[in-house]
């Protein structure tokens, strides 16, 4: 028998990773600033928890310049959607179970 709570994924516990993911989920692709701009972090904290991500295959980063000013911007991997949505819904049968 499986717990509860084993689909719940533990790279997505921390806020900031949640945050980024949900963005993700419903936006092509989002770039550095807007993401820092968004869930209100500074530019460490923001790379901190994109490299984690990045380290699981939950997200891509692609690097060009617009002009001549470097813009980075993320993508969620299909790895990555698929895992987050797994955990989603492990979260609400949680809630469901709970009540």
């Amino acid at each position: 028998m499986t717990s509860i709570i084993s689909d719940i994924n533990k790279t997505f516990d921390h806020r900031i990773r949640l945050g980024i993911m949900s963005i993700l989920m419903v936006n092509d692709s989002v770039d550095f600033n807007r993401l820092k701009e968004l869930l209100e972090v500074t530019d460490g904290n923001l790379a901190s928890h994109i490299k984690a991500l990045e380290q699981s295959e939950y997200i891509d980063i692609k690097k060009q310049f617009i002009g001549k000013k470097p813009n980075t911007t993320y993508e969620a991997t299909p790895l990555g959607k698929q895992t987050f949505a797994k955990h989603l819904a492990a979260l609400e049968q949680l809630i469901k179970t709970s009540k």
